[in-house]
This record gives C-alpha cells, structure tokens and sequence, in this order.
C-alpha cells in the first residue's frame, strides 16, 4: 500500500510542478495583446493628428479667401473681376497646409463656396474639405470620411 501512495503522491507532485511551455505562452499571449494595443495606439494618435492637420488646413484656406476678396489685387472669388475664377490659389492654400499631415492627400476633395456669390468685402465664405483616412497600419481597419469645413467674412 505504500508503494501505491508514493506512486499517487509522485503523480500528484509531477502534475503540480510540471509547466513547461505555460511561461512562454503566457508570454507571448501578453506581447501579443501589448503589440496590438500599440500598433492601435500609434493609429489612433496618427488619425487625431490627421484630424487636426485637416481642420487647419480648411481654415487656412479661408483665411487666403477673406484676404483675398474684390478689393485685393489677387482676388479669387466668383466675380468677373477675380482673376482666380476657379478658386486655385485657395484650394492651393489648403493643400499646402494639409501636406504635413504624413498621408496622400490626392483623394482629399476642396470646395470653396461664396455664400452669396461674390468676393466682395462683408460677404461669407466656406471652405469644405473631404477626406477618406485610410489607415497605415490596417489592423482595426479605420477607413474613414472625414470631412471639415470652416467659414469667414470677406475683408478686403
């Protein structure tokens, strides 16, 4: 009888000692999880900075605009007397300003509206920006639309 408990107390010990292989799965269980968690972390930080690059630009685009009304020599507005019928300079502005955000900004669409039709000084102006964020590293697929608008009163 003895012999037997030996052999059940050697089992029992064997079975409560014996983990090898669980500290190493634990292991990478653990990186796993913090590997993820970065990488999620360094999206989300890149998406807000993105965010925020955006919103500036828009705004930036509406400053050109309320400077450069009816009464400025290089005016961009719909009126006859604008020599920047088509809004490049301020859709430019926007773009200059939006190419710090570290992504492609070919797909980032700009529209410019006057809202009562002219450049001239006292009247509103929108700048309204569209852009589709894709994601660097595509682990939780963040594609998203984004769009920001800002809006001014012509000065000059």
């Amino acid at each position: 009888m003895s012999c037997a408990r030996s052999r059940v107390r050697e089992g029992l010990h064997r079975g409560v000692h014996d983990e090898a292989g669980s500290a190493t799965l634990e292991t990478m269980v653990s990186l796993l999880t913090v590997v993820t968690l970065a990488f999620g972390l360094f999206e989300l930080c890149l998406l807000s900075y993105t965010a925020v690059v955006l919103n500036y630009a828009a705004e930036q685009g509406v400053r050109y605009a309320i400077l450069h009304g009816t009464d400025s020599s290089n005016c961009s507005g719909p009126d006859s007397s604008c020599t920047d019928k088509s809004y490049t300079n301020v859709k430019s502005a926007v773009t200059t300003a939006a190419s710090v955000s570290l992504h492609d900004l070919s797909a980032m669409t700009v529209n410019v509206s006057y809202g009562s039709g002219t450049a001239k000084p006292g009247n509103p102006v929108k700048v309204t920006l569209s852009y589709t964020y894709v994601p660097i590293v595509s682990i939780f697929s963040l594609k998203n639309a984004m769009t920001f608008s800002s809006e001014g009163e012509i000065l000059f």
